[in-house]
């Protein structure tokens, strides 16, 4: 008899193992993310508030992503009159508070004080670099938590609406990756928003939605996945992580590699630390070496680069911060 342990060894080595044509992975993977909504003709742009801060203007606004779904998002902009248009960053938290996180803000709109926290007011970093900076609420975060886990303090909807969506179609990943790519519709429509020199970041559960974009979306010019680039073997089933992370069927597309791959040849940064335990790194190193020999064999070396520090899950930013100045503003 088969133990079940065999049983799911067994089940993942009859994964595909053949490297798809990037179109045709492109397809599979719009196919397994699931049914989105119709995008909102109107996008109902409202600007909640202004924040003059040392450096830079901090700005919160709303809009309408579809009929039934407004999300809301910081814009950091640097007090500079050098730039008639800026290259621009779309950052995306990890599990956590929300947005506040990468813009230096506690849970309750005060000023983060002291250490930062594992996202490293990563935001604040990046304006002072002279990026223009989005930051939006993640859906299942913040303030787009479910009334219920509102109202009994719960950290994220993440499970509630993995398994509600999943039910009818679609997945939680499938839904966040559609309002990432509805921000980048708003961000063009920002005067100062240079559209050849938008960069994507994204930290853990943050990463995994920064990777599917990029692998579907060209406007996406830079990316950077910091604490999340692994295989799907060593990391979200080797152990117990939030449902958001599963998405039905991925493995007929082939491992995290195979869809990193889907980037190329667009310039990509993976950061990881060497004490993440919740993406360990053992599956980080296969996934920069995959990777990086993709770039390699196309000839595109100067377009991947990426950065193992000492230190857990969290982000450091000691290299990418520099690299997203280097390849989003070079001629």
């Amino acid at each position: 008899m088969i133990e079940p342990d065999q049983f799911l060894e067994n089940l993942y080595k009859q994964r595909n193992q053949t490297v798809l044509e990037p179109s045709l992975a492109r397809m599979e993977l719009e196919k397994r993310l699931g049914d989105v909504p119709e995008p909102s003709l109107d996008v109902d742009l409202t600007k909640l508030e202004t924040v003059e801060c040392i450096g830079y203007t901090r700005e919160r606004f709303r809009f309408k992503a579809s009929d039934d779904l407004f999300i809301p998002f910081y814009v950091l902009t640097p007090h500079t009159t050098s730039h008639t248009q800026f290259a621009s960053i779309l950052a995306l938290h990890g599990h956590g508070y929300g947005s506040r996180e990468l813009v230096g803000l506690n849970e309750d709109d005060t000023e983060e004080e002291g250490e930062p926290g594992i996202h490293r007011q990563l935001a604040v970093q990046l304006v002072k670099k002279g990026f223009k900076v989005f930051v939006p609420e993640i859906l299942g975060f913040g303030d787009r938590r479910l009334t219920k886990d509102k109202e009994e303090d719960n950290k994220n909807s993440c499970f509630t609406l993995a398994a509600a969506l999943m039910m009818s179609g679609s997945t939680l990943a499938g839904m966040r990756v559609f309002e990432a790519r509805r921000m980048i519709d708003v961000m063009a429509t920002f005067p100062n928003v240079s559209e050849e020199q938008i960069g994507l970041e994204g930290f853990s559960g943050g990463g995994l939605v920064s990777a599917l974009v990029s692998a579907l979306d060209t406007r996406v010019k830079a990316t950077v996945l910091t604490g999340f680039a692994n295989t799907f073997k060593d990391s979200i089933l080797d152990r117990n992580h939030c449902l958001d992370n599963y998405i039905p069927g991925i493995l007929s597309i082939g491992e995290q590699p195979d869809l990193l791959r889907l980037i190329a040849p667009r310039a990509l940064f993976l950061e990881a630390g060497d004490e993440d335990k919740v993406f360990p790194l053992r599956g980080v190193e296969v996934a920069i070496e995959q990777v990086k020999n993709v770039y390699k064999e196309n000839n595109m070396q100067d377009q991947f680069d990426s950065d193992i520090f000492s230190g857990g899950h969290i982000i450091n930013g000691r290299k990418f911060i520099d690299w997203f100045e280097r390849v989003l503003t070079r001629e």
